[in-house]
């Protein structure tokens, strides 16, 4: 049964357990601090921008199996904290 969202906020809720899970992952390989957002907004806009259909498990398999190193480059090369 496919699950449906009435907002991106709904989703980002059902999603954040995996978001906070990657943030502490990347806590202990000791890179700089990110918060559940800023990785949401890297998958919003580097992985899952144009594709349909996506399931909640592919969501969070996503987020869990993608490696960290390559998440805080972009999000980093993308903001003000490269100064």
């Amino acid at each position: 049964m496919e699950e449906k969202f009435a907002s991106l906020e709904e989703l980002y809720q059902r999603l954040k357990p995996a978001l906070r899970t990657k943030k502490n992952e990347m806590i202990r390989q000791k890179l700089p601090r990110m918060e559940e957002k800023e990785i949401w907004f890297y998958f919003c806009k580097h992985v899952w921008r144009g594709k349909s259909s996506l399931t909640l498990g592919e969501m969070v398999s996503d987020i869990l199996n993608t490696d960290s190193y390559d998440i805080m480059k972009e999000v980093y090369d993308e903001s003000d904290y490269r100064k």
